[in-house]
């Protein structure tokens, strides 16, 4: 893993990597990668809550203490208080479960209490084999969602069956932001840096789907109003954090490269044109690790974490844990745990990572605790607490 000196747009680690010369110095050239990080024993343990799960890839807790969950080829079920699964739930939209799609995140409104929506994200097929990320949302009834509609569509779709983001997270404005990916391939990848295309961006619409006006590209030409921030690889992390309000992300990297970054309006994250990873091949991405113009992550992992789900942990169940971030790890899989100080990560440390599975999912439980679902042929919903 790496510090960067500055979040934001700053090329200083680029110019000290290359003295007077070139301000796009790659910095996989400069200093060997770290190794990854023992994960701490005994501090905190994982109960099962549910099993018997096909690929889960997020959870959303109700008010009630219920826990919605989806799995990726198209289900949407409740795990009760006493960890029971209920029968797939009615009015999910139809997914294309392919590759990295599916039927992806979930998340219920702010104001659930009186309008009972929920949202979810998924993949969904376009014409001539095509597909793309979309959001739906539905009013939860006893059987199901009711009323179920489609507010959000990628564009454009591609055939490709990889790299769909996708988290949702409300703002505190009640705004909706919504992750997605390059679409994995080579052929696409470069529309991340494209206004006029929906791939590689974060989007910010309101909660019915419209635009809001003070989105940074509306009235721009040739932009899609909905963008709030581009150059992205593949963020299947994010959260807002509770003291600032502002959006935080964690995006996938290639061979490396793994980035924590906060997405701010209208900014360039740099995707495919700069990054701390290689392609799998071992071949160079782009010009290097810093460009005009184009932001640097908080903090980089090489090698990667392959991050997914994302929590600031605001309880005080885990001693020594509040305030922290925590990111699902698919590989080597478990917990990554961050202190933040003055806006940048000051410590790291690795948990739960003898259990061998991936961690697609993290949240916050009504109880302190913290709940994760495993990416598996029969996934659970996991409990972590103290190990005491």
């Amino acid at each position: 893993m790496r510090h960067l000196p500055t979040p934001g747009r700053c090329l200083a680690l680029a110019l000290l990597l290359a003295g007077c010369g070139n301000p796009r110095a790659d910095a996989q050239g400069a200093a060997p990668a770290s190794p990854q990080p023992a994960s701490n024993a005994g501090v905190v343990r994982a109960e099962t809550v549910a099993s018997g799960l096909e690929h889960p890839w997020a959870l959303a807790f109700l008010p009630d203490g219920r826990i919605l969950v989806t799995e990726r080829p198209g289900r949407l079920r409740i795990v009760a208080t006493d960890g029971s699964l209920s029968a797939p739930l009615t009015g999910v939209p139809a997914v294309v479960a392919q590759g990295q799609g599916g039927l992806l995140d979930v998340a219920i409104d702010p104001d659930f209490a009186t309008n009972r929506l929920v949202y979810l994200s998924f993949a969904e097929a376009g014409e001539r084999g095509t597909n793309g990320t979309a959001v739906a949302r539905g009013r939860l009834g006893d059987a199901g969602l009711e009323g179920t509609e489609v507010i959000y569509r990628q564009t454009p779709k591609v055939a490709s069956s990889g790299h769909f983001g996708s988290r949702l997270v409300f703002a505190r404005d009640g705004k909706l932001f919504i992750t997605q990916g390059d679409r994995q391939s080579s052929q696409f990848r470069g529309q991340a840096q494209q206004l006029g295309s929906g791939i590689g961006k974060v989007i910010r619409i309101n909660a019915d789907g419209t635009v809001p006006e003070d989105n940074p590209f509306v009235g721009r030409k040739n932009a899609l109003p909905a963008i709030w921030s581009y150059g992205h690889r593949n963020v299947q992390a994010a959260a807002l954090d509770p003291e600032t309000g502002k959006l935080w992300t964690v995006e996938h990297g290639a061979r490396g490269g793994d980035e924590l970054n906060h997405p701010e309006a209208g900014k360039n994250y740099g995707w495919p044109v700069i990054t701390y990873g290689r392609d799998y091949s071992g071949a160079s991405i782009g010009e290097g690790s810093a460009s005009e113009g184009m932001e640097q992550p908080v903090y980089y992992w090489d090698p990667v974490i392959a991050p997914s789900g994302m929590l600031f942990y605001t309880g005080d169940a885990i001693p020594g844990w509040k305030g922290s971030i925590l990111v699902g790890s698919l590989t080597p899989g478990g917990l990554v745990r961050l202190e933040l100080r003055d806006g940048k990560v000051a410590l790291e440390e690795r948990y739960l990572g003898d259990l061998g599975e991936r961690f697609r999912d993290v949240q916050q439980g009504p109880d302190g605790f913290v709940y994760a679902v495993t990416d598996a042929e029969s996934g659970r919903v996991l409990r972590v607490r103290p190990n005491n």
